[in-house]
């Protein structure tokens, strides 16, 4: 390997989650300087990872079967590891060399008895006292594919991902239009921007309704375009996001976006936008398993939730990022001024 540090990451096969701990490895990747990598992931989770800096190899498990994990100690047995970081939380890293071993524990609560987010759950892998947020790194060809996307516009974008992995997930397109369509009118804290749509191809019909919250030459579609990276690399343009609780929203707080989440039969304590804002209707999780006790059924259990929270939850977000940004630019009087 390249590096005189060999790092083995393996991250989780679920893409969603694999980028909530990504910040882990953002971490090693900025604190080992002298550190290479190994990322092993599953068809979904492993190309989030491709244009990590000092990558050596991506390894696909294919399945998640005794043999393909047979096969994959044959390949990184022979190497002496510097560290391996096991997102997994299996012992396959205790039968490998290694100086080190961090393996994500099961899921626990704060010391206060509160529900521990899934990046504060990555973080104790490697004790770190202060959670990386998520990131991903794209690369110069993510990044041309992705401006090209955007058609080379350079301006302020607002985003939009209306997509979810369940309908009981999913926001009504036509409420997340709603939505849209202040921040990005006249006098608005987006006004003049273009408004970005990220999803793959079954988000298309939303997209559609979606749409029709600006000028047509206002919107970029992207659905079904571009890959997970290359919509992280699109989404790192953006000034604002909004989606429900799917990988599109991991995606835009891992590209650094101010992100609004809407959440209904699912947790925002575990996963909701990283230094963002959740917002959920009236009902708590355990009346969404009342009804839907295994929380697989085709019901739009989103529908009690409104506009106007969202929308608030967007401008004040938005409000705050902006303040930050100015504090952040303004100079500190000398100590001979004081």
């Amino acid at each position: 390997m390249s590096g005189r540090f060999p790092i083995l990451y393996i991250a989780e096969a679920d893409p969603e989650t694999a980028v909530l701990s990504s910040g882990v490895l953002a971490h090693l990747v900025e604190e080992i300087p002298h550190a290479s990598f190994i990322v092993v992931g599953s068809r979904a989770s492993a190309p989030l990872f491709a244009d990590l800096p000092r990558l050596d190899a991506l390894i696909v498990l294919e399945r998640e079967g005794r043999l393909e994990w047979v096969n994959l100690w044959k390949r990184v047995r022979s190497t002496k590891w510097g560290l391996v970081v096991d997102q997994r939380g299996t012992d396959f890293s205790a039968r490998l060399k290694r100086q080190r071993r961090a393996v994500k524990p099961a899921a626990a609560s704060k010391d206060d008895g509160r529900t521990l987010h899934a990046v504060e759950q990555a973080a104790r892998a490697l004790q770190l006292d202060t959670p990386p947020s998520p990131r991903l790194f794209f690369g110069h060809d993510a990044m041309a594919i992705a401006d090209q996307a955007l058609g080379g516009w350079q301006g302020p974008l607002l985003a939009v991902g209306p997509g979810a992995d369940w309908v009981g997930k999913r926001w009504p397109a036509e409420r997340f239009a709603k939505a849209a369509a202040p921040l990005l009118a006249e006098g608005g804290p987006l006004d003049g921007a273009k408004l970005l749509i990220v999803g793959g191809d079954e988000d298309r019909d939303a997209a559609h309704t979606i749409r029709l919250a600006a000028p047509r030459y206002r919107v970029i579609e992207t659905q079904g375009r571009l890959t997970p990276l290359q919509a992280c690399a699109a989404l790192s343009r953006a000034s604002l996001y909004l989606g429900n609780d799917s990988l599109w929203t991991q995606l835009a707080v891992a590209a650094g976006v101010p992100s609004v989440g809407v959440f209904g039969p699912s947790d925002e304590r575990l996963r909701g936008p990283w230094r963002g804002r959740s917002v959920r209707g009236p009902r708590m999780m355990e009346d969404f398993r009342a009804i839907d006790p295994k929380l697989n059924q085709a019901i739009q259990h989103m529908m009690d939730l409104p506009v106007e929270p969202v929308l608030n939850a967007a401008r004040s977000l938005y409000a705050q990022r902006a303040r930050e940004a100015e504090a952040a630019h303004v100079p500190q009087p000398h100590s001979s001024d004081l």
